[in-house]
Order: C-alpha cells, then structure tokens, then sequence
C-alpha cells in the first residue's frame, strides 16, 4: 500500500444506501473501513431529501385524504388546521432519529468515519478535503463508490429564482403555494403533488409524454391517474414547458400542448423530470474506470468497473435508481471482495410509487413479455371483487400477474392500491424463486385482507378465482 496520511482495506465513497450497507457489511467480515461522506448527515439522499421525508410528508397526506372520505362513511370532521413549523419539525425529527442511527451503527462496528470530500488521485490513493478546507490523503487496497445521484436540473429552468425548485427544495417545505407547477409525471413529482394538493395546493402537473409514469404498466397508471385527477387541479398530457419567467408575482411558465394555456402563473415549480449520477469531479480521470454516454460508472454483474481496485454500486453505477437496488448491489461488491461467489442476479427489483393509491410491481411487465415474444397469460384481479378492498372503500385498486403458459411461472406481479408497496414482496419473492401459480392459489392467504387478491389472481391462471368470474372466451 502507497505512503499516505490514512490507511484502509476498504473505502466506501459515499454513505447513502448503498455505501452505508457496504461499509457496514465490510466491517462485519473483519475489514479494515473508512466511510468517506461530505454530507450534512449519514444514510445520503434517500434518508435525508428522498426517500424518508417524502414519505413521512406523504403519511400526513394520505391522513389528510382519508378526513375527508370518512364524510361517506358519516363521520365528519372540520377543515384541518396544518402548523407548518410542526409539520417540519416531524418530518426532520423522523430524518434525525433515523440518521442517528446509522452513525451508532457505524461506531458499534469501527467503521471510520471521515466527514470530507473524497477524490480519486490513482487506484490505490484518494484525497480527502475537510469542510474547513485541511486535507489529507488516504490509501486503500480496494474501493467502493456509492456517490449517487442528483436531481436533473435543465439549464432553460435554472434563472435564478428560488421559486423553482427541485425534489431538495420542495421537500423543505418553506410554504404551502396557492399554485404549483410540477414538470414531470414521474414518480417525484407525482408523489410531491400529491403532498402539496393535500395541503392545500392547487396543483398543476405537465407531462411530455401521452401517460403518467412512463414505463410503469397501463392497466396499475389508469386507477391512479382516475384519483389524481380529484386530487389535482390539472393534469396535462403530451404538454412542454418551453420557458420560465421570474416575476414578482410569480412564476411565469410557457407552455405548448393539446390542453394547455399559453402562459400560466404559479407561485412555485417543482422541477422533477428524473436525476443525474454524481461521478463527476470525484478524481475518476485518474483511475481505469469509465463512464457510459449516459454518465454512469460501467460495471459489470460482480459490481466491478474497469479498473481492478474500484467497485461501484447504486445510483452511480446505472438504473434502476432505487435505494434498495443500491442496497443489494453492496452485499454483492463485499462479497466479491471477500472472495465470494456473488453476482447482481436480481430477477425482480421492485419498484413503489407512494401516491394514494400507491403502485407497485416487480419482474416482467405485460408490454415487457409481449416485446420479448415469451407465450404468456395476464390475470387481472379487480378489487372490487374484494370484501376487504369493499370494507375500506378502495375499490380502484387492481392485481396483476404475468404467467408463462408452458410452465405456469410467475414472471411478474402489478398491484395498483393502498399498501401496494407492501403487498409487492410476496411478487418479488415469488418471481425469485421461480414460483407457479398453484404456489400462490394453494397458499392460505388470511381473510379478509388485501393480499388475497393475490391469490385469487393466481387462481385465474387454472380455474375460476372464488370472487370473479371471467366468462370463458
């Protein structure tokens, strides 16, 4: 190992949800490691800006909904009273508690911690500059990058006005605006409408495309895009935004589409039109790894890049951006560090949408196995057809499953539906290990829950599901 001011087996470059784990899994099999993070608090920006306090905020809206649907139940109550300051204070003691958390992780395994920028000066040498601007140098055998990703920022909404905001900035929860301009119907912006439609927001949605949620299947978008359009002001399809204009007023937004007004007035836009890796001005330059045309660290199955020293997992290293894509991915760069036969061999990613109602699937998509050319049935399972779905009045949701007819294996689930994201690990689990579909019609599913209809959609595969009749073709 080169000269330097430190020394480690192992640095992990970043503590989000990829780095953290590694580093902590690296620890636990007797590793020398240093976690090298610039971040205000452990856990990156799923558990600081993402992940954590969407959700949290998004409790208080799917709280705030149900108030007012208890008035068809006959239960009424007046209009909320929301302390922003108190709301806040929540939302960051909820971050707070659980970063906290990670940093006595850390420490239980004698994972160093080393609050700095880090930069790759070779393969085996980083530099490490503090925040009150020291530096020093540290030499290590094999790293991991974990350093993730950013919001996507377009340079024709960069003017210069705090009033336009990314997914960081709508997540500080400065004010509730009369008018919100969201630019894209991805997952980000749909979720943060619906948070401030719930408090009060008049909401606006634009999207390029002709559907909500690109990619994600039809069948679980349309229930979803039913209730959005209750709780939302506008939603406007196949609509660009060609320009903003800061005014002392507000925020003037040009717009070009079939619906749309030329010119429309907000008082903030959320831009949320995806995210960016963050692989540049790390020192990559000085090492063997290279980047695709999209920005990502090339990386192959074993979570390694071209240079023989460097691994690189999450967000950084290529799509699907998801937290706990991140998570798996570093249990596969330990393991292939330790010596292991491990590989990134996941079958079914699973991926949530946390709006209400929430959307969910893993594995093959229908559009998917039909593009693949592969034999196979699709069973839909309406929850109207559920006592439980009934008792709670969610009857918009819907369960999906994919099967391979010659084989009767599950390629693939959809849920659209409150508890969605929850319901989706028996899909995932089911696809993993190569489940059939009297795997899942022949396990007892409790009554009366949601998760039923999972079952009653694998009966459809071989006979009639108990609570649906679909009349033969």
């Amino acid at each position: 190992m080169v000269n330097a001011d430190l020394q480690a087996e192992i640095v992990v470059l970043g503590a989000g949800p990829g780095g953290y784990p590694a580093a902590f899994e690296a620890a636990d099999h007797g590793k020398q490691v240093v976690l090298v993070s610039d971040d205000v608090a452990l856990g990156g920006v799923c558990l600081n800006r993402g992940c954590i306090p969407s959700k949290a905020l998004l409790h208080v809206a799917k709280l705030l909904h149900e108030a007012k649907e208890a008035a068809h139940w006959g239960i009424h109550f007046g209009a909320p009273e929301i302390n922003l300051d108190q709301l806040r204070d929540y939302k960051n003691k909820v971050v707070t508690g659980l970063t906290g958390g990670i940093r006595g992780l850390g420490k239980a395994r004698k994972v160093q911690l080393e609050e700095a920028r880090g930069s790759f000066l070779s393969s085996q040498l980083m530099e490490l500059t503090y925040k009150d601007g020291s530096k020093k140098t540290l030499a290590f055998e094999q790293a991991i990058v974990a350093t993730g990703s950013q919001p996507a920022m377009p340079k024709m909404f960069q003017i210069g006005d705090d009033r336009v905001m990314d997914s960081t900035g709508a997540l500080e929860l400065k004010d509730v605006p009369g008018k919100l301009l969201v630019i894209g119907g991805g997952y980000i912006g749909l979720e943060m409408g619906s948070v401030y439609a719930a408090l009060g927001s008049e909401v606006t949605v634009v999207e390029m495309l002709d559907g909500l949620l690109p990619g994600a299947d039809r069948d679980l978008v349309r229930p979803l895009q039913k209730q959005l359009e209750q709780q939302l002001h506008a939603i406007l399809l196949k609509t660009k935004v060609l320009g903003l204009e800061a005014r002392p007023e507000g925020i003037l937004a040009r717009l070009e589409g079939e619906n749309a007004p030329a010119e429309a007035l907000f008082d903030r836009v959320l831009i949320s039109i995806g995210r960016r890796p963050n692989a540049a001005n790390i020192g990559l330059e000085n090492t063997k790894v290279q980047l695709d045309d999209k920005g990502f660290i090339k990386v192959n199955r074993k979570m390694q890049t071209d240079d023989p020293a460097i691994y690189a997992i999450g967000d950084v290293a290529g799509e699907p951006m998801l937290a706990h894509k991140a998570t798996r991915e570093a249990k596969v760069a330990v393991d292939v560090i330790l010596g292991l036969p491990a590989e990134f061999d996941a079958q079914a990613i699973p991926a949530v949408v946390f709006t209400d109602p929430e959307l969910a699937w893993c594995g093959l998509t229908e559009a998917q196995a039909k593009d693949r050319g592969l034999d196979v049935s699709v069973i839909r399972f309406p929850w109207a057809a559920s006592g439980r779905a009934q008792a709670i009045d969610r009857t918009e949701g819907l369960t999906k499953l994919i099967f391979e007819n010659k084989t009767e294996r599950i390629l693939g689930m959809g849920i659209v539906g409150p508890g969605a994201g929850e319901m989706i690990a028996e899909g995932v689990l089911a696809v993993e290990t190569a489940a059939v579909a009297r795997d899942l019609a022949e396990s007892i599913h409790a009554h009366p829950t949601l998760s039923e209809t999972i079952m009653e959609s694998a009966e459809g595969m071989f006979a009639q599901a108990t609570h649906y009749f679909r009349p033969k073709k």
